[in-house]
């Protein structure tokens, strides 16, 4: 059988991976999946093939004896917080997130708000790829409308949050979708707020989509110049958050997200949800607020499964995609910055302050070329070899790769997702113990490639 999903939805490149007929039978495979009843919400973001890409699906949801719910241009947590506060079956995104304009992609949703499993695209992938598309009647077919819930998301937010001062925030929205809920949110939460890059535009000229510090210098730039507390940047479809701090230094996502993770923690014990490659920070901090981190898979989907098994009361990836499960279990751009600034609130600190205060934990990363198809037996021999290699370990997971766990640190190998490469990191408590280990995994990971070729 095919293979349509990756670790976050179908993406790919307008008119190669992601076509209007893909859109049309994907929309008619999940209203197959649907059972050819109910309603899906569908969102977008403002690239250019996105209008076309809505109407494809609409079609085959229609055709396939679904109503549809348009949303029009949302950021993707919307779209998640759309499923439950409107009672649908299902949802869609379309988005290709940080990627660039030229790509485009579709994610779905369940009726929890939870992104689709693995396992639910792989039902998805059987109808797609076995034929068994089931279109109804022409008097079964379903019929489309426009809701409008932005307003009933941004009041479930400023619902639960209260800040006791006003603060001054940077957003840079990065002509995605985050431009029509976070500046507006924040100004009703009694902010001073100060925009870049925050009118639509498919084309996204203002500056690369990742919100990565290369990407962020004019944010940085303005957010002393106008003497904010805060810079916010979000990517195309606001599921993520960037925060830059008031002395204008984008802030490192594992410190944040040891914060935050800590923030949310009310009582002894309650669980924090994060991957296998965030930082031993979170650990740090959670364990001090008295809670216990659980890892899992790379992904928002493994973190939001997570979040459902353990009641969690928070799940984070260090590329700034966190869940609020209070809210929704979508990563939350916009309801992010809302929780950074209730953050600062409660403290009465700086954010450079809480930031600074964390210790430093340098980390190396290496990969190393390996083809798809042998990454699965490359990784059988490695195990036992890296146990060897690494005396002394203090925990092993293998849930997504290998990570072991040391005294003075921890060490992962895992295949990528996207690419032909097995990539290494490795955190030490020092540079050179950092670049040890990296060095060492490399050397086997090496061995292992080259003799099993």
């Amino acid at each position: 059988m095919g293979k349509l999903f990756g670790t976050s939805g179908v993406r790919g490149v307008v008119g190669e991976q992601v076509t209007p007929e893909l859109a049309i039978d994907l929309g008619l495979a999940l209203a197959t999946h649907l059972g050819n009843s109910g309603s899906v919400v569908l969102g977008k973001d403002p690239r250019t093939s996105s209008d076309m890409l809505e109407s494809c699906l609409i079609s085959g949801l229609l055709s396939g004896g679904c109503d549809v719910k348009r949303l029009g241009i949302v950021p993707t947590p919307v779209v998640s917080f759309a499923v439950r506060h409107l009672g649908a079956e299902a949802g869609v995104m379309i988005t290709a997130s940080h990627n660039p304009p030229e790509y485009n992609g579709i994610k779905f949703w369940d009726s929890s708000g939870m992104a689709y499993t693995s396992e639910q695209e792989e039902e998805i992938e059987a109808i797609y790829f076995g034929k068994k598309l089931s279109p109804v009647a022409w008097d079964k077919i379903g019929e489309a409308e426009s809701v409008d819930v932005i307003q009933a998301y941004m009041e479930k937010i400023t619902g639960a949050v209260s800040l006791s001062k006003s603060y001054k925030v940077v957003v840079d929205c990065g002509n995605g979708a985050g431009a029509l809920v976070t500046p507006y949110l924040l100004r009703k939460l009694g902010c001073k707020v100060v925009t870049l890059n925050s009118h639509l535009d498919g084309f996204f000229p203002g500056r690369g989509l990742e919100p990565s510090p290369e990407n962020l210098g004019e944010l940085c730039e303005v957010v002393k110049s106008v003497g904010a507390d805060l810079g916010i940047a979000h990517d195309g479809d606001a599921d993520r958050a960037a925060a830059v701090d008031e002395m204008g230094r984008v802030a490192q996502p594992d410190k944040l997200l040891g914060l935050i993770s800590a923030h949310q923690l009310r009582r002894k014990g309650e669980v924090v949800v994060t991957t296998v490659d965030a930082s031993s920070v979170v650990d740090n901090c959670v364990a001090e607020r008295g809670g216990k981190v659980v890892r899992t898979r790379v992904g928002d989907v493994s973190v939001a499964a997570e979040i459902k098994k353990h009641r969690a009361v928070f799940g984070g990836e260090p590329s700034s995609a966190w869940i609020f499960p209070g809210v929704h279990l979508a990563p939350d751009g916009p309801l992010a910055a809302v929780k950074i600034l209730e953050m600062l609130d409660s403290t009465g600190k700086k954010l450079s302050e809480l930031l600074d205060a964390l210790p430093e934990y340098p980390t190396v990363r290496q990969k190393v070329p390996c083809p798809n198809e042998r990454k699965a037996g490359v990784m059988k021999k490695l195990v036992p070899m890296l146990k060897k290699e690494f005396p002394g370990v203090a925990e092993v997971l293998t849930i997504d790769g290998i990570r072991l766990g040391l005294k003075d640190g921890w060490v992962l190998v895992r295949p990528s997702g996207t690419e032909p490469y097995i990539r290494v990191t490795a955190e030490g408590k020092a540079p050179a113990r950092a670049r040890e280990m990296a060095g060492k995994a490399v050397k086997v990971l090496k061995a292992v490639v080259g003799t099993s070729s």
